[in-house]
């Protein structure tokens, strides 16, 4: 339970961190509320609810007393060194949709980042040589394929999600250095209470650099579960298809 927990954690709830915001309005506009298929809606609701109580009764005052003992520059230098972390997920899903330049080019990012970049603390392979990083994971490799959305569901502290994602989610859990996991020949963490300890704390860093705009996100919602699925959905699709 504390492994899942742990891995929950490490990817926020706040999808809005990932540029949602500035791409809402064209995204938002192709995708019709028919298209989605949500039988568990009733739950969904309940959830996102759940979640957006969670964020703001836990996490927001969390990320706000973080960022006023930690200055920006060292919460952006703590964010890439995490996001660098992430190189065997992004690595692994671009050869697996055989898009080989990009792979290539995660592979320039993690080497000149992880030496010039002093372990990832800069993102020197981006500011220096415009290389920016492909965000490929297993769920979208799937929605290459032709594997459908499925049905929509929301998951605790993670946010929206479909069944496909699901399943995307498992395997890259897998990859991810931030999981403990016994059965995992190499482990870059211990146990299980440092990886919780690591991905709290990159859940907590990342959400303290992206506070406003989940909040611009929220004040657009006349009704914020299906506001939610509908961006989550549009977005994962302009991702797979791209």
């Amino acid at each position: 339970m504390r492994l899942f927990l742990a891995y929950l954690l490490s990817f926020s709830l706040l999808f809005a961190a990932q540029n949602v915001t500035e791409e809402f309005d064209a995204e938002f506009n192709n995708t019709s509320n028919e298209t989605l298929f949500d039988p568990l809606s009733s739950y969904n609701e309940a959830m996102t609810t759940f979640n957006d109580s969670f964020y703001e009764y836990a996490l927001k005052p969390l990320a706000e007393g973080y960022a006023y003992l930690v200055p920006k520059m060292a919460r952006n230098g703590i964010a890439n060194f995490f996001d660098n972390l992430l190189f065997p997920i992004r690595f692994t899903n671009t050869l697996l949709q055989m898009k080989f330049t990009d792979a290539f080019e995660e592979t320039e990012r993690f080497v000149i980042n992880s030496t010039m970049g002093i372990v990832g603390f800069n993102d020197l392979a981006n500011s220096e040589l415009g290389l920016k990083p492909h965000d490929e994971d297993l769920g979208q490799t799937l929605g290459h394929y032709g594997v459908g959305n499925g049905f929509h569901i929301v998951l605790p502290f993670l946010g929206p999600s479909n069944a496909r994602d699901v399943v995307g989610l498992a395997g890259d859990m897998w990859l991810n250095p931030l999981s403990y996991i016994e059965a995992r020949h190499a482990n870059l963490l211990k146990n299980q209470e440092q990886s919780l300890g690591a991905v709290a704390l990159s859940t907590i860093n990342k959400t303290s650099l992206h506070v406003k705009e989940y909040e611009e996100l929220k004040k657009d919602a006349i009704e914020l579960y299906p506001f939610l699925r509908n961006v989550y959905e549009s977005r994962r699709d302009k991702l797979i298809h791209e």
